[in-house]
């Protein structure tokens, strides 16, 4: 989510009004720069016509259609029927320009102190080069420490370059980039928050909002977590009800390696080229790629130039290829009527459907937004959870025992169509156990909402949610 003003949920009916007036204003200026549209399903399902078989990649070249068959065949063999294996793979491969990669070793990163110490290690272990592309980038006990040791790295040898938004890093002081630019760190600021100095169209809803890090070209991270303070504690959900600022934020992150991670690297490699800075060559940047592990993975990326959004493309399919289960955590869930009617068909063939949405927020209108659509979802059949006692901020998703998804998108149109996304397809039944267990984990701190109780809420929630909703497409 790109629009942060620490607007707290309010509690009375006064304070809850109030913060209206300038968020119209700046979502009004949203609206004069027009609006794109989600395809439509038939756009998506037509793709599900394909008949050609699975194409999947090794460390080297791609596998013979025997090996790609043999490979999909003994992951039906272990989970039962589903059509993620069969119809999904088909779909996105004619869709995606990104192959699925064998040879991978995917790790679950779960919160922010776990994921920025794989992070600082494997920054601390960079032997030639450091390529990070963040949201949010920030001076303070997070984003310092990691800034310091960037400019180390730099200092000792190792090619540093930095990607951060200019909205997302808006409230960071200039002379934090600054003291790395003099150090030497190459950085590239994607869509400044300024009209001054602005060559071109001033999309202010277009947001550089993928958190990668590649290392040496080997190690790859991503997911929802940016270099900010909020990520530097760990769970404490015996916080709730008190000051929403000291809540930790729930999260998750992933470190890839193997022959995937090139994806990764070829991400930041084509924005930061689109930033017109100097071009890096060599054959360093896509050092030969070894099997690090028995998992597939498809790196799926979003940008604004896409004809189909590939991660919506990836969401709508799953759904409707699903045929078992259905666990998604979601901190931005504004869902349009494709993806509705996609999870209530899912629900009417049996599926168990569940979602994890935000209790707690930073900013109230995304979350009133989303829950204007909550009463259909949970007519439809699908079982609805918030979180309490901390921020979900939270993007996954795990189908059918088999099919998982980490990264940076919410499930919004601001994600599909306007912000540059990077999420990555696991194709793996170990990993998705793991993804299940950290799902029912969350289960247990999140409160389960009902259809009678939920139509019982006060008023003003409804009046809320119908304001969030007018804005829904900026949010």
């Amino acid at each position: 989510m790109i629009v942060s003003t620490r607007i707290l949920l309010p509690v009375g009916f006064m304070k809850r009004f109030c913060p209206l007036f300038s968020v119209i204003a700046c979502l009004c200026i949203f609206a004069l720069q027009g609006c794109a549209k989600l395809p439509d399903i038939e756009t998506i399902t037509v793709l599900n016509e394909s008949k050609k078989p699975p194409h999947i990649m090794g460390s080297r070249k791609p596998f013979s259609t025997d090996k790609s068959r043999a490979i999909i065949d003994a992951f039906q063999q272990q989970i039962g029927p589903t059509d993620i294996l069969s119809q999904h793979i088909l779909s996105m491969e004619t869709l995606s320009d990104s192959p699925l990669i064998a040879g991978n070793k995917v790790t679950l990163l779960r919160d922010g102190p776990q994921a920025i110490a794989s992070m600082t290690q494997a920054i601390h272990n960079a032997k030639d080069h450091i390529h990070l592309e963040m949201f949010i980038f920030r001076d303070d006990e997070v984003g310092r420490p990691l800034a310091d040791l960037l400019i180390k790295k730099q200092a000792g040898g190792v090619t540093v370059r930095v990607i951060h938004d200019g909205f997302g890093s808006r409230k960071t002081p200039p002379e934090f980039f600054e003291r790395m630019h003099k150090a030497g760190i190459a950085l590239y600021e994607f869509n400044p928050f300024t009209l001054l100095n602005k060559k071109g169209p001033w999309n202010l809803h277009k947001r550089g909002h993928r958190k990668i890090l590649v290392i040496d070209g080997k190690i790859a991270f991503t997911g929802g977590i940016n270099f900010y303070k909020v990520y530097a504690k760990g769970p404490n959900f015996a916080l709730a009800g008190t000051d929403k600022s000291q809540l930790f934020w729930r999260d998750t992150q992933i470190r890839i390696q193997g022959p995937a991670v090139a994806q990764f690297q070829k991400l930041f490699l084509e924005t930061w080229i689109l930033g017109q800075k100097n071009i890096p060559l060599g054959s360093h940047l896509f050092p030969r790629l070894e099997t690090k592990g028995d998992t597939l993975v498809r790196v799926i990326a979003s940008a604004p130039e896409q004809r189909v959004p590939q991660i919506y493309a990836a969401y709508i399919s799953a759904i409707l290829n699903a045929r078992n289960s259905i666990y998604i955590s979601q901190a931005y869930l504004i869902p349009d009527n494709n993806m509705l009617d996609a999870f209530s068909s899912a629900v009417q063939r049996g599926v168990d459907v569940r979602i994890i949405v935000p209790g707690e927020t930073d900013f109230w209108m995304p979350i009133y937004a989303g829950r204007a659509y909550y009463s259909r979802l949970l007519q439809s059949g699908v079982r609805l959870y918030e979180m309490k006692g901390a921020v979900l901020h939270s993007k996954t998703a795990v189908v059918d025992g088999i099919w998982s998804m980490v990264g940076s998108s919410n499930m919004d149109s601001l994600s599909f169509l306007h912000n540059t996304e990077a999420n990555a397809v696991i194709l793996d039944t170990v990993f998705a156990q793991k993804m299940e267990a950290m799902f029912k984990e969350d289960l247990a701190e999140s409160e389960e909402l009902f259809s009678t109780q939920w139509h019982q809420r006060p008023w003003t929630n409804h009046i809320m949610e119908r304001l969030a909703w007018i804005f829904k497409y900026w949010l």
